[in-house]
């Protein structure tokens, strides 16, 4: 749970920062990858990660939808450029209108009580679920993966080093 402002938006910027960079190395095409038939695609998982953080304002934050409806749209770039205006948002909506007294007050959700600051872990780490998701896609997709967390098997390989097995 954040306490304090200040310390979400210091790590909202770093997370935010690694999930463009994984939306970023999307290609149009890539958006149809599956991980089986019938389930989520690479380019509804990337959607719903980009709409998810709009449902901060059912904490009573205002700020502005991602344009688009439901259904994931067919460019890469599109996903990536609103993932990367409503990640600004969320955090300008949190920095403007809550202060580190609100992130201990609570909201209902599904007939729970979670505090501001919880919630806001939980969109982190919900974010994070979802590049992971995203990575497994990617590289049945045949992307380079941008490194996350630490180099990838490719920049080990590019660093003429010896990947850890």
């Amino acid at each position: 749970m954040f306490t304090r402002i200040e310390d979400f938006a210091a790590e909202w910027t770093s997370e935010s920062e690694l999930t463009a960079s994984v939306l970023d190395a999307l290609t149009d095409e890539s958006l149809e990858q599956e991980v089986i038939e019938g389930r989520r695609t690479l380019g509804q998982i990337a959607w719903h990660l980009v709409r998810s953080l709009h449902y901060m304002a059912s904490l009573g934050l205002v700020f502005d939808a991602p344009s688009g409806d439901e259904e994931a749209p067919d460019s890469a770039v599109h996903i990536a450029s609103e993932y990367r205006r409503i990640s600004k948002d969320l955090l300008q909506a949190v920095q403007a209108q809550w202060n580190d007294e609100t992130l201990r007050e609570s909201v209902m959700i599904y007939d729970e009580a979670w505090q501001n600051g919880s919630s806001l872990r939980f969109t982190i780490m919900h974010q994070s679920h979802h590049r992971g998701q995203m990575t497994v896609l990617m590289r049945q997709a045949g992307l380079r993966l941008p490194d996350v967390y630490g180099p990838t098997y490719d920049t080990w390989i590019e660093k003429e080093m010896a990947p850890l097995l």
